[in-house]
């Protein structure tokens, strides 16, 4: 399960206890994931475009709170992997074009509204509310590796809109313009942490840090294994030279300590600095070793 996909389930699980709650997250789902058709003669109907069933289900349970009724639809998307979406459709009875109006999704004339009034957004609890509404409809979590939060809105007032939700609760939110539609989103894992427990996702932290120590301790063991790889390879091609080295030599010409060496390598070709230094006699440290061997290949290139 990806990030994103463990994010939603743990916001869907979030019950709200207020209706004004309920409201607000009504507000965050529509403004990011919902849509109006009108069809004529000043009837329209709605519907949401959600990610997952179990966001479906939150939408059709927050819907069906005030009375509305809804209908789950599913479809699979041409691209990204044929993935399946959920679509929750909304007709204008008067009850739901009553409700979306107080949750600030229409206007009194039935216009879709870019961002909601103050008041839909006006208590700390409804503020939490609508930034988990906003998630559930248009989120997106990525990572662990450069962890990315995401909101998707059609407008840029929508997701500006997100941000002065977020900020009001102490969380930055930047906004961003894309093709075709526009961004509030946070970058590292702080400031992702403070969006997601702010919208009362406090496993999802827990999963994002657990998964960058992952991560992170994966990557480490990759560069050990990495170096630890080099460092032989270097140590095999040293020993090779070494060892054209002492073959090339009259070693009884040479001077007794770097002939030592160099009957030492001989002997053991695939030893390391440290294993040979072990070897002389008397013993002698790595730093030794290596300067007799270094003298020893200087002579046979002289």
């Amino acid at each position: 399960m990806s990030l994103s996909e463990e994010l939603r389930a743990e916001l869907a699980a979030v019950e709200p206890t207020r209706d004004c709650d309920r409201l607000a997250e009504l507000s965050g789902l529509f403004h990011t994931a919902g849509s109006e058709h009108l069809l004529g003669r000043g009837a329209v109907s709605l519907h949401l475009d959600l990610p997952t069933a179990a966001v479906a289900r939150r939408g059709f349970s927050l819907l069906s709170h005030f009375g509305i009724v809804s209908e789950i639809r599913s479809y699979r998307r041409p691209a990204f992997q044929q993935e399946t979406r959920y679509q929750l459709h909304v007709a204008g009875a008067a009850r739901a074009l009553q409700v979306l109006h107080e949750a600030g999704v229409l206007s009194a004339t039935l216009a879709p509204l870019e961002r909601p009034p103050k008041r839909v957004v006006g208590r700390s609890c409804c503020r939490s509310a609508y930034l988990r509404g906003a998630l559930l409809g248009g989120g997106s979590l990525s990572g662990p590796r450069a962890p990315h939060l995401e909101i998707r809105s059609a407008s840029r007032e929508g997701a500006e809109f997100a941000a002065e939700v977020a900020a009001a609760a102490g969380v930055h939110l930047r906004v961003l313009d894309r093709a075709r539609h526009t961004i509030a989103y946070a970058k590292g894992a702080e400031a992702i942490a403070d969006v997601v427990a702010a919208a009362g996702a406090a496993d999802a932290v827990l999963v994002l840090e657990e998964r960058a120590v992952m991560g992170a301790t994966r990557a480490r063991a990759n560069r050990l294994a990495n170096a630890d790889h080099a460092n032989l390879v270097r140590t095999s091609r040293a020993a090779h030279v070494q060892l054209q080295a002492a073959k090339k030599l009259d070693l009884k010409r040479l001077p007794r300590r770097v002939q030592e060496a160099a009957e030492l390598r001989l002997e053991n070709p695939t030893a390391s600095l440290r294993e040979l230094a072990g070897q002389a006699d008397p013993p002698t440290t790595k730093a030794a070793m290596h300067r007799r061997l270094k003298k020893l290949v200087e002579l046979a290139e002289a």
